[in-house]
């Protein structure tokens, strides 16, 4: 059933590796990232970023067409939760944040490999089956 679904990728950085990937998502600092990213067509987006980009078009436009403004508005609030989505980095690959599993599972068996090293903590892959997404709290 894995077909019916596309999946994405994360990486948790370092403190300082995700200061210097937010400001270069290039990954000219850090060059074996760099280099996994090309070979991918991926790019990096912080976590925070997109969130902090969601809420200001939410509020641009109108946050009763955004169901879920409030719960993210409050998340990048929070001093614990803002730490953590400024570590955390989504790819994606050719400008989509989903892609097939195998290019999911190529990343990833890629990106372990440099779990360890240059600051990069960790590596997930999420599917989009809803099954398996967490969802925000009940008001």
């Amino acid at each position: 059933m894995d077909d019916a679904w596309q999946f994405q990728v994360r990486i948790t950085a370092s403190a300082a590796l995700a200061a210097s990937l937010r400001g270069d998502p290039s990954s000219g600092t850090y060059a074996p990232l760099g280099d996994v990213l090309r070979k991918y067509h991926a790019s990096l987006k912080c976590q925070f970023d997109a969130f902090a980009d969601y809420v200001s078009e939410a509020e641009r436009v109108g946050p009763e067409h955004y169901p879920l403004y409030h719960w993210t508005r409050e998340t990048i609030e929070k001093p614990k939760k803002k730490a953590r989505y400024l570590r955390s980095f989504t790819l994606y690959v050719d400008g989509e944040e989903v892609y097939s599993k195998a290019i999911a599972d190529a990343l990833q068996a890629e990106l372990n490999a440099l779990v360890g090293a240059g600051g990069i903590e960790n590596v997930v892959k999420f599917d989009t089956n809803p099954a398996n997404s967490p969802q925000p709290p009940a008001r």
